[in-house]
């Protein structure tokens, strides 16, 4: 199923830019259909079958290591054409990219995407988004493909907020958690069963002239 674009005047999109504007992050718990998000956890488990999630690294570049102690997912990149479903998930996502340049003037350029997949379990220590040799990654993007979620799963996302006061985000199906890149401090807690999300970043051209 080929989901209907938004545009990016929508009134959803527009309260991620307000949200943004405001405190710097935004949770829309009801933002992806059912059928796409029961979709996209069906393509991630497709591919996970098939071998092609592979364990995250650390670091980027030549640095780059697998590091299960600091986090323990498996992921994909996403790249257009592949599945109907990763379509559609990526032109909602071009909408939100326009949305957040005209209300926030952030010169977003493109949006990168992945598959992640946590095995029960597995976690990811608290970090930013931001690599500190590149500042291009702006505001990050999650969406939650789960269903039946419940709290006693385990799973949040752990946001820091102001005075590290902790903001935790149960990672039901349909969720879509948005937040400034280089500024929120966020960890991945255990779960007790199989957590999907797609986990993507809006980026502005770069400094390196190539």
């Amino acid at each position: 199923m080929r989901a209907m674009p938004i545009p990016s005047d929508h009134p959803l999109l527009l309260r991620i830019v307000d949200d943004l504007a405001t405190h710097g992050w935004s949770q829309q718990n009801l933002f992806l259909p059912l059928a796409l998000t029961g979709e996209l956890a069906a393509e991630c488990r497709k591919r996970a079958a098939e071998g092609e999630l592979a364990p995250a690294a650390v670091g980027r570049g030549p640095a780059s290591e697998v590091r299960e102690g600091i986090r323990g997912d498996h992921i994909q990149w996403l790249e257009p054409g592949q599945a109907d479903a990763c379509d559609s998930y990526l032109s909602l996502m071009d909408s939100l990219r326009e949305a957040l340049n005209r209300g926030l003037f952030l010169g977003l350029e493109d949006f990168e995407s992945h598959f992640a997949l946590y095995p029960p379990g597995a976690f990811y220590r608290r970090h930013v988004d931001r690599f500190r040799d590149d500042d291009r990654r702006m505001v990050s993007a999650v969406i939650y493909l789960n269903d039946a979620w419940m709290p006693e799963h385990g799973g949040q996302l752990r946001m820091y907020l102001e005075d590290d006061a902790a903001h935790d985000v149960d990672p039901v199906g349909g969720c879509l958690v948005v937040f400034l890149s280089g500024q929120v401090p966020h960890e991945v807690l255990p779960a007790t069963r199989e957590r999907l999300s797609l986990t993507g970043w809006f980026r502005r051209r770069g400094n390196d002239p190539f």
